[in-house]
């Protein structure tokens, strides 16, 4: 079906990211603030902008995927599913498919049955489309929250969990972001000037702060309130770091902070390739198979790559090649939205 025009979405609880494909070529990727903890009323919003963003998707196939069910508004993820689902319905003209994994694709009307398959099922997408485009590798998606290390054998997903808790277990599933991962999550102790110190378990920072002041994250992608719902410039975020340790930005030189952000910097990368090293030991490829880095976050693949010894490719390099005619600010959009983008594009090649 190369000439339908399909919507890809990926429902999160912070986000929501949306694709748009047209005659079976990835045209455009967004992303939108939507916390969902505070009312399906934020979803709609988004929807609402999706549309005016692209008229021309007007009764579009749309292809729907989302990890939104986790959210603590709703009473269980049962819940969750089948409530996102129903407001998608209500909302868009078109034919609906939610993503089921390895399950493949659901009607509306089997949404209900199929819950357990839908719930959180974004990461297969990606993963899939990167095992049919590349064959061996790892995907490594950092995201806003949550990190996803994916096995990919002979261009097909070798997961060893499926759903988030036994993915949970498995270290496929790693609960830190370059965004809002609190920082007293990421290690009891850190290292400032030379000497380590207890962290402050208070919501004082977040990773956000971190990728500020190391320059790597993109403003386009900080799109949640800091931790104390003050400013974004960096002696804002220094006063939040500082706070981390029981300290002033003014007791220190900014060169100090800028030092303290990249051994924050350092504990993520060591916990994310411990557990990406349990994701190889479970799934031995050969040395030349890549990480595929998606996901804001994309530029801690690239440094895991390197401590590895392992080759790094974008996910966008995989959707575009090295085609001049996708512009930098679109692969760097599907990089960030790599699942709503694999949803997309896995239904353009399909029958409805």
């Amino acid at each position: 079906m190369p000439e339908r025009v399909v919507v890809g979405w990926d429902l999160g609880g912070a986000h929501v990211k949306a694709s748009l494909v047209e005659r079976g070529v990835l045209r455009d990727v967004a992303q939108w603030a939507c916390p969902l903890w505070q009312g399906l009323d934020r979803l709609q919003a988004v929807l609402a902008e999706v549309q005016a963003r692209w008229p021309q998707a007007a009764g579009a196939a749309h292809a729907i995927t989302m990890t939104g069910e986790m959210v603590d508004l709703f009473e269980h993820r049962e819940a969750g599913v089948i409530a996102l689902a129903a407001a998608m319905g209500d909302a868009l003209d078109g034919p609906l498919r939610f993503y089921a994994g390895e399950r493949g694709w659901c009607a509306p009307a089997e949404v209900a049955a199929q819950w357990q398959a839908i719930a959180s099922a974004n990461w297969w997408a990606t993963a899939a489309l990167a095992a049919q485009a590349l064959g061996d590798g790892v995907l490594v998606d950092i995201g806003s929250t949550t990190t996803d290390l994916i096995a990919l054998q002979g261009g097909t997903v070798r997961a060893q969990g499926r759903s988030d808790a036994a993915r949970l277990v498995s270290g496929e599933l790693v609960y830190q972001g370059v965004v809002r991962t609190p920082l007293c999550a990421l290690a009891p102790r850190v290292v400032f000037r030379g000497r380590a110190s207890n962290v402050m378990n208070e919501f004082f920072a977040t990773t956000a702060d971190v990728y500020r002041l190391t320059g790597e994250l993109d403003p386009a992608h900080d799109l949640h309130p800091a931790a104390d719902g003050g400013g974004k410039d960096a002696a804002a975020t220094r006063r939040r770091l500082a706070r981390m340790i029981g300290l002033d930005a003014r007791d220190a030189e900014e060169s100090d902070w800028r030092a303290f952000a990249n051994a924050w910097r350092e504990l993520q990368l060591d916990e994310l390739q411990g557990q990406l090293e349990r994701v190889l030991d479970a799934a031995p490829l050969p040395a030349a198979a890549p990480l595929v880095a998606a996901g804001c976050g994309d530029f801690l693949a690239e440094a895991l790559a390197g401590r590895i010894g392992r080759p790094c490719r974008s996910f966008a390099s995989l959707l575009f090649g090295d085609l001049p005619r996708a512009d930098a600010a679109l692969r760097c959009r599907a990089q960030v939205g790599a699942p709503s983008a694999a949803v997309a594009l896995l239904l353009a090649r399909e029958s409805v």
